[in-house]
């Protein structure tokens, strides 16, 4: 699994060009969902994205987690994250089926929440415009396969 992080001052998805979910300052996240994904893989991502200390303290240093700050996170379903680009025109026979990925997407908002963590998601499936308003910019990249 893939989770891309960015820290913003606010985020937001709109889908047929009406609002749809939006935080202020806290996380995008975008999330790719291979094929051999699994509940396992969920808990280690939902625990780092937690636990990341990439917020700002008083001093300016990425030295808090969201947990410690009160922030936001948008969870954004992204199949196309996990593209395979061997070609010129990217393959995404590597993502898991839509209708289990939904269900692990839906576990990954779930298992952040009970953290006690302000969860808004993207619509799983869904054509969505999402605007990002970074924050430094700071951006992790998580692959599930390798924490």
């Amino acid at each position: 699994m893939i989770a891309l992080v960015q820290r913003v001052n606010r985020g937001k998805v709109n889908i047929d060009g009406r609002p749809y979910a939006q935080i202020g300052h806290g996380y995008v996240v975008l999330v790719g969902i291979f094929k051999e994904d699994s509940e396992k893989d969920i808990l280690k991502l939902a625990d780092k994205i937690a636990h990341l200390r990439i917020m700002a303290d008083k001093a300016g240093k990425m030295n808090k987690s969201i947990l410690e700050t009160g922030g936001e996170i948008l969870l954004v379903p992204q199949f196309t994250l996990c593209a395979d680009t061997d070609g010129r025109r990217p393959s995404f026979t590597r993502a898991k089926n839509p209708k289990e990925a939904k269900k692990l997407f839906e576990l990954l908002v779930k298992k952040i929440e009970e953290k006690n963590i302000n969860v808004k998601t993207g619509k799983f499936g869904a054509y969505m415009e999402v605007t990002i308003v970074n924050d430094g910019p700071v951006t992790i990249l998580f692959d599930s396969r390798s924490i």
